[in-house]
């Protein structure tokens, strides 16, 4: 995408344009689940922005807002067919997984430096458990509120994005705050988190079946997302004791180059496994006291890719 004035010289517009590039992936992002769909819709919004003739762009007093507004509407499409696409995805869906910043270096190609305006930034918000909660949302919902509540926009903004009225999106992102409410999720702190993470960790490298037992909710389910490009257990594991004999059977049959390594997933303490210098699983991880309640297993290839090779 490129821009210029009648003399050669740049467009002074242009990097006010693209510096709204890293506001919208985060907004995407939150509202689509997937990074690789993200960058998806935020290529579109500036695809229709260029096709715009100079008088339509100057004639736009916050190009901003329009990208947002665009970039929101191409999301809302998007959620209302995603419920179709993924009742044809082998086995669990589950959100795509993103590193700490400062680990997020390689492109989607798997090569290139990654721009730091494609970061997502990571809060509360991007929590493997607090997406999992917005996809149980509706399209509206989940709009509604991510606007509002996240990123500050007022109902009438949001109204005119959606096509509803601002009482309705009201409405709407009050229902999801109640939905999201009412979760159980964990509010520990995150030094309290990395402690159980570690403990798991040095439990399941131990095959210390006791240790895990007590270090997993009796209730705890893990859910496993391979796409069908990558082995995991298709179906949800309920239980701490049936989850902990799931584990050790795993290390009993990992290779023996395969390391698991203490990251940050989504904003949060995580694992990630890594054979031969590359991420090949992803571990995000929810609490319940001092205990693990929900374990997501990413080992789609195509939700990996954000991840380093070689740290």
């Amino acid at each position: 995408m490129t821009a210029g004035s009648g003399d050669g010289r740049p467009d002074p517009g242009l990097e006010a344009i693209m510096s709204e590039r890293r506001q919208l992936i985060n907004v995407a992002y939150r509202l689509l689940g997937s990074l690789a769909e993200a960058e998806d819709a935020v290529q579109e919004t500036y695809a229709r922005w260029y096709a715009l003739s100079q008088d339509q762009r100057d004639a736009i007093e916050s190009p901003g807002a329009w990208l947002t507004t665009v970039a929101s509407r191409i999301c809302l499409n998007l959620l209302g067919s995603a419920r179709a696409r993924r009742e044809r995805y082998v086995g669990e869906w589950i959100p795509e997984p993103v590193p700490d910043p400062a680990e997020w270096i390689m492109g989607r190609s798997g090569g290139a430096t990654i721009d730091p305006a494609d970061r997502v930034t990571l809060d509360e918000s991007v929590s493997m458990a607090f997406l999992v909660m917005l996809d149980s949302l509706t399209a509206g919902q989940r709009v509604a509120f991510i606007l509002h509540d996240v990123f500050g926009y007022s109902f009438a903004e949001v109204a005119e994005i959606v096509g509803r009225t601002p009482a309705a999106c009201r409405q709407l992102a009050s229902a999801a705050r109640r939905r999201i409410n009412a979760s159980p999720g964990s509010r520990r702190p995150t030094a309290q988190q990395a402690r159980v993470v570690r403990d798991f960790k040095q439990a399941w490298e131990a095959k210390d079946i006791n240790a895990l037992i007590g270090l997993l909710d009796p209730d705890a389910i893990a859910v496993g997302d391979g796409g069908g490009l990558a082995i995991t257990f298709l179906q949800p594991i309920k239980g701490g004791e049936l989850i902990a004999r799931a584990w050790v059977e795993i290390a009993n049959r990992a290779p023996g180059n395969m390391t698991i390594l203490e990251r940050t997933v989504n904003g949060q303490p995580g694992l990630v496994a890594r054979q031969d210098g590359v991420i090949v699983t992803v571990f995000a991880f929810d609490f319940a006291g001092d205990q693990v309640r929900r374990i997501w297993v990413v080992r789609n290839p195509d939700k990996l890719r954000p991840w380093t090779t070689g740290y």
